[in-house]
């Protein structure tokens, strides 16, 4: 039953995926959906079977997930000019 579960989260993460990019057209937003549905995924994958070997496919899935997104985010637009912080009138230095 489980595997079957999977199959399906895994489905339904790429129609959402696509729902997404083409609802909204933000491949990005698209891709945080379809990370975050294929991680429940693999959760889920983890609730099915305990061993070593599938907690440590669910760690990879969500170390993979992390790191594609910190990937994706970590530039901005070119050209964005981000304002330093300002500091409180009454802070010193």
């Amino acid at each position: 039953m489980i595997p079957a579960l999977v199959a399906a989260v895994t489905a339904a993460a790429a129609l959402a995926g696509l729902a997404v990019l083409f609802g909204t057209g933000s491949w990005r937003s698209a891709m945080r959906v379809l990370l975050d549905l294929l991680t429940a995924a693999g959760l889920l994958r983890l609730a099915g079977g305990q061993g070593w070997p599938d907690l440590a496919a669910a760690a990879a899935i969500v170390l993979l997930r992390r790191l594609l997104w910190a990937a994706l985010t970590a530039g901005g637009p070119p050209g964005q000019v981000r304002n330093p912080p300002s500091r409180a009138p009454d802070a010193p230095g």
